[in-house]
């Protein structure tokens, strides 16, 4: 089972006259990178949250966005601020006894008076809403796990194919190597004759030549070693645990050989074919680089 490292998952939960939401979306990273971001309240959960996604998710690029509401009539405290009520009562009676005024004042006026009541926010219970964050956490982020692995699972049906077809134009790389040779030599022949003109043509030194063009265009040792390395691929497609970072250094080996094999084919059929396979290379490095 493979995972993508794109995912997404959010939740809500009301306990108590409480609200908490939390959304959590991943992307590509190369490592584990983890940003949480928490209403002031609730900042004292992050260190819990970076580790619950430590212990869910291998790598990417995790945002974890959380908000939270309470509706308890003891989240809040007012007091009333006496010294400043008191202060403006005396010279609403001064004005009244001065003026001739009639002395209305209401409990609704004193509300028009700035600061007059003094809210405070009341400590929340820090164990409930860690339980509160915990419950949440562990539904988003199976979400996003399961999201991972369907897309996991694509990506593996995806790059299995690629494999295949890069393989298929291998062995007709195989298939071609050794014509490469045979027709190496027949050219050769027929050039040296046109150019002798009758005379003897030496057959060691018209041998060693092809020998040495032989060896050096010999790609056994790449084409064998490319297919020990789509081997391995495959099999840590069925493997368990993040294999990203493995996958990803096949690719370049991948890679490597096969340049090595344009470099050294020295015949239009193969290049042409090689081209092909980079092709395909390249868009499997690019859906590797989404594996966790």
């Amino acid at each position: 089972m493979i995972y993508s490292m794109t995912g997404f998952g959010r939740g809500k939960i009301e306990e108590q006259g409480r609200e908490m939401s939390i959304e959590i979306k991943t992307l590509n990273h190369r490592f584990l990178d983890v940003y949480v971001k928490l209403p002031r309240t609730l900042s004292f959960l992050e260190e819990d949250m970076r580790n619950m996604v430590q212990q869910h998710l291998a790598r990417g690029r995790v945002e974890v966005t959380v908000s939270y509401s309470s509706q308890r009539s003891d989240a809040v405290d007012v007091q009333v601020n006496q010294p400043l009520v008191e202060a403006y009562l005396a010279c609403f009676n001064k004005l009244a006894q001065e003026y001739n005024l009639p002395n209305d004042i209401s409990v609704s006026s004193l509300l028009n008076i700035p600061d007059a009541f003094v809210v405070n926010e009341v400590e929340e219970d820090q164990e409930a809403l860690r339980q509160m964050a915990r419950a949440l956490m562990e539904q988003v982020l199976h979400e996003v796990k399961e999201m991972r692995r369907k897309e996991g699972e694509n990506l593996k049906g995806d790059l299995l194919e690629r494999i295949k077809k890069v393989e298929s134009m291998l062995k007709c790389i195989e298939q071609r190597a050794p014509q490469v040779v045979d027709e190496y030599r027949e050219k050769l022949r027929n050039r040296l004759k046109d150019l002798l003109q009758g005379s003897e043509l030496d057959e060691n030194r018209f041998n060693m030549e092809v020998v040495y063009f032989a060896e050096r265009c010999n790609i056994t040792e790449e084409i064998v070693r490319l297919f020990s390395h789509f081997k391995q691929f495959r099999d840590a497609l069925e493997s368990t645990g993040p294999i990203g970072r493995r996958l990803d250094f096949l690719v370049q080996e991948m890679n490597r050989e096969v340049n090595t094999i344009g470099s050294k084919a020295n015949d239009l059929t193969i290049i042409n074919l090689v081209v092909d396979i980079k092709s395909e290379i390249e868009k499997i490095r690019e859906q590797v680089q989404n594996i966790e």
